[in-house]
């Protein structure tokens, strides 16, 4: 098995605080909900 440079996989993440938007929108099942919820008009 090939191990994987960890740099490599890094870059092709997106960053973390993305998941501080997509949850509420997720869970929201709406990006209006979201908005209110993250106070984004």
């Amino acid at each position: 098995m090939s191990e994987k440079n960890p740099s490599t996989m890094s870059k092709r993440l997106p960053p973390l605080n993305v998941l501080r938007v997509f949850d509420p929108a997720a869970r929201h099942l709406s990006f209006t909900k979201a908005a209110e919820e993250l106070f984004v008009t």
